[in-house]
């Protein structure tokens, strides 16, 4: 297992910026596909991004994509997500998960999460 550990949430204006960050410890990082997923108070958690091990490729949802950017670094052991453009719609806790497997959209294929980071984007 990797224990994961985000940072960078807090409250922004529409249209404005955030770059969450993922530090993960533990089992070889890169051995691991990267996501990101998200939940609002009354709803279900949701895919937002994901990255392969080596960062060859990325998913993104529908409703993020061209304003989110998922990016890893091996080296240091962190994946990043920065989100541009925010909408109000994009408040949620946010979650790093790491997957063993292939499949990167569905929670249930990862084995481990952080504790979630709060953002809160203001009309």
């Amino acid at each position: 297992q990797v224990q994961l550990v985000e940072s960078g949430g807090g409250l922004v204006q529409a249209g404005g910026s955030l770059r969450l960050s993922c530090a993960a410890s533990g089992r070889t990082f890169s051995s691991y596909g990267m996501a990101w997923f998200r939940q609002a108070p009354g709803n279900e958690r949701e895919f937002v991004a994901s990255i392969t091990r080596s960062s060859g490729s990325t998913l993104y949802a529908a409703s993020v994509k061209g304003r989110f950017t998922i990016s890893r670094d091996n080296d240091k052991n962190t994946v990043d997500l920065q989100m541009n453009s925010l909408k109000p719609e994009d408040t949620a806790v946010y979650y790093c998960a790491a997957s063993g497997g292939l499949i990167l959209t569905l929670p249930e294929y990862f084995t481990s999460w952080g504790q979630g980071t709060q953002v809160t984007v203001s009309s």
